[in-house]
């Protein structure tokens, strides 16, 4: 098994950089369709970012496999078609490793290329559970938790941490990502000994949370906590429209709302009582080293990085390069079963892959944020005793 004790010590003999030339004898091509623009971006930016201050790190610390590595991301703009368009494109370029947008809907089409061409894919952060061995094929992965373990971890902060017993729900239809994290949701809530008021539906790009409200006043009682599964801003329109008449329960919901922008919409007023389950937290709490990723990020950057997302670009590659190492390779089915026997710590938690047949499952920890005032504060991690059934 690879294991690793600390994450910059664990890379410090091999090196990735980046350029937009096609890869040689002497390099290592890894392509990303990360969407740039569009209602991905909030998500894929900061992880490609991250991913460039793994790359340029690495890249000082020597090479990987005596060569050199180089990461060409193309725009999939937030378009299923274009990303998978884009995967063709950097395989066609000689790209021998994929890196996909971070959501099922938006990044499958590229890991189906990678499958096709015999390569390993990896989402920097699609947590549905369809982002799967069982649905993409044996050498696609994401770095994400699956939403079992992120609904369910919410829904045993709400009960078993917060004790409240009464829910009303609100699901986006916008995609897999929105829905299924309800729905685990949901069912560890009740599991838990629960109850869901309602269940409602809000179709993204709306911005009209009229309906909702009506439905949710008829019930003629107040939940203990209003779970809301959105995407974009619209998660911002919900919980002021909610706020704006009163609704004060707290609102829980996923790494959706792990996005600065609608912290900052929200702003002091209406940014209280949010709570929400991401990736990580940029701070020492989370992980010994997030202060030096930190200091380098800054140092690319001249900020501090301010989303966790920033963490899961970090991670995709310095996980990818791990198991290019274990595997002394970067063909398909040995870098595949590196990253399955692999055991790494990383600054989004510790992550063991399952099997093939189990589906790459990823099992990991998650972290619990706060919104106090429009500004996060962690909470801690947490990982459910179970998990819904994917």
């Amino acid at each position: 098994m690879i294991k690793t004790s600390r994450l910059f010590l664990a890379a410090a003999s091999f090196a990735l950089a980046s350029s937009t030339a096609i890869a040689d004898d002497d390099k290592i091509l890894i392509g990303g369709a990360l969407s740039m623009t569009g209602i991905q971006a909030p998500l894929d930016t900061p992880g490609y970012n991250g991913a460039k201050v793994a790359v340029k790190y690495l890249n000082d610390n020597g090479g990987l496999l005596g060569k050199q590595i180089e990461f060409i991301n193309i725009d999939g703009k937030s378009d299923p078609v274009t990303v998978g368009n884009v995967a063709v494109e950097l395989i066609d370029k000689g790209a021998e490793i994929i890196v996909a947008p971070c959501d099922f809907d938006f990044g499958s089409p590229a890991s189906r290329e990678a499958q096709s061409a015999g390569l390993v894919g990896i989402s920097t952060c699609a947590s549905d559970p369809l982002y799967s061995s069982w649905s993409l094929g044996d050498k696609q992965f994401t770095l994400s938790m699956w939403n079992t373990t992120m609904g369910a971890t919410a829904a045993d902060f709400a009960v078993k941490e917060k004790g409240w017993k009464t829910a009303y729900v609100v699901t986006d239809q916008f995609i897999a990502y929105t829905k299924s994290l309800s729905k685990y949701f949901v069912e560890q809530f009740k599991a838990d000994g629960g109850e869901i008021l309602l269940e409602d539906t809000y179709t993204n790009g709306d911005n009209n949370f009229s309906a909702q409200l009506a439905r949710l006043q008829a019930l003629g009682k107040k939940p203990d906590v209003i779970f809301v599964s959105s995407y974009g801003t619209d998660i911002g329109v919900i919980i002021r429209a909610l706020r704006e008449v009163g609704y004060d329960a707290p609102v829980l919901g996923g790494d959706a709302y792990d996005d600065p922008a609608m912290h900052e919409a929200l702003g002091e007023k209406f940014g209280n009582d949010v709570y929400f389950v991401t990736h990580t937290w940029m701070g020492p709490e989370a992980h010994p080293d997030m202060p030096k990723f930190i200091e380098l990020y800054k140092e690319m950057f001249g900020k501090a990085p301010d989303t966790s997302f920033v963490s899961t670009g970090w991670d995709t590659i310095m996980l990818l390069a791990e198991a290019v190492k274990a595997a002394g390779t970067t063909e398909g089915a040995a870098l595949a079963k590196a990253l399955e026997d692999g055991q790494f710590k990383l600054l989004t938690g510790d992550l063991d892959y399952g099997t093939n047949e189990e589906g790459h499952v990823p099992n990991k920890a998650a972290a619990v944020i706060e919104l106090k005032g429009g500004k996060p504060s962690f909470v801690g991690w947490r990982k459910p005793e179970s998990l819904p059934k994917p």
